[in-house]
């Protein structure tokens, strides 16, 4: 297995050389050490977990004028040309068909306890400073502005609403990130969340304290 996962992170690393600050090689790396720290009190497959988590987001779709359909293909085929049994390879693409938010509103055509922690790992990297970190990083890509007391966040968007959403990143927040702590699966998932939960909770205060000059 060690040479598989090796030559996992490869080709990870190799794909995601220029991408995105929020979606590059260190969020996979962070998603990888949760998903390994989170099953270690879940019963599962510990290789589907670690591949899982490592191709998780090979293709995102937000990257890729919102096809959904690449980021399966080229795991599958990297996981092909590893020999990697079809059971397996089936299951780490239901993973990754299904570990996304997509504005929370879309129900999962897929369970298992494997999907569980690899999607506790990726949320958790969505929320606490290093989610704070992500969520404007991501919006500086995009060109979004920060916060606009007229916009108001949208809790009922639908998913293609969701995707397509130009809001400024502090909506982003209500939108999704302060969602998370309530959509965890795993006991240890709820644990770290709760604690990362309430520091977006006081960085919001003190972001609004110091946009409306409160001293």
């Amino acid at each position: 297995m060690n040479s598989l996962i090796d030559n996992t992170i490869a080709f990870v690393k190799e794909q995601l050389h220029n991408a995105e600050g929020g979606h590059d090689w260190f969020h996979i790396e962070r998603v990888y050490k949760n998903s390994l720290l989170i099953a270690k009190t879940e019963d599962c497959n510990l290789q589907i977990v670690s591949l899982g988590a490592l191709l998780h987001d090979i293709a995102d779709a937000k990257f890729n004028d919102g096809d959904e359909t690449i980021g399966p293909k080229v795991a599958r085929d990297f996981l092909k040309s590893q020999q990697v049994e079809e059971f397996v390879i089936e299951h780490v693409i239901k993973i990754i068909e299904n570990i996304s938010f997509k504005g929370g509103k879309e129900r999962q055509n897929f369970s298992s306890k494997e999907l569980e922690v690899v999607q506790d790992a990726d949320r958790l990297d969505a929320i606490g400073a290093i989610g704070i970190a992500r969520a404007f990083n991501y919006g500086g890509f995009k060109n979004r502005g920060m916060y606009d007391p007229e916009i108001k966040p949208n809790l009922n968007m639908t998913k293609e609403e969701y995707k397509n959403s130009k809001a400024p990143t502090i909506n982003h927040f209500y939108e999704k990130l302060l969602l998370l702590k309530d959509r965890m699966n795993t006991e240890t998932g709820k644990s770290i969340a709760k604690e990362r939960h309430q520091f977006m909770e006081i960085f919001l205060k003190q972001f609004y304290d110091e946009f409306n000059g409160v001293l």
